[in-house]
């Protein structure tokens, strides 16, 4: 995925940053505790689609 693209993606829910988490190939909400996958190079931007962060992943991804 290209910084580029990462520079302008924000969280769709609270428009705030994201992290990538190149590992597990998501992109991160901190302040809404989500996780956007990233499917074949392309973020899944949906709700719908987003893995919510537990409280140690949460943990593991230290704020912007």
């Amino acid at each position: 995925m290209e910084n580029r693209l990462l520079e302008i993606l924000v969280c769709p829910l609270c428009k705030s940053r994201l992290q990538v988490d190149r590992a597990q190939q998501e992109l991160i909400c901190k302040a809404d505790k989500l996780a956007f996958p990233i499917r074949d190079g392309i973020p899944v931007m949906l709700e719908s689609e987003a893995r919510k962060l537990s409280p140690t992943d949460a943990s593991n991804h230290p704020a912007p």
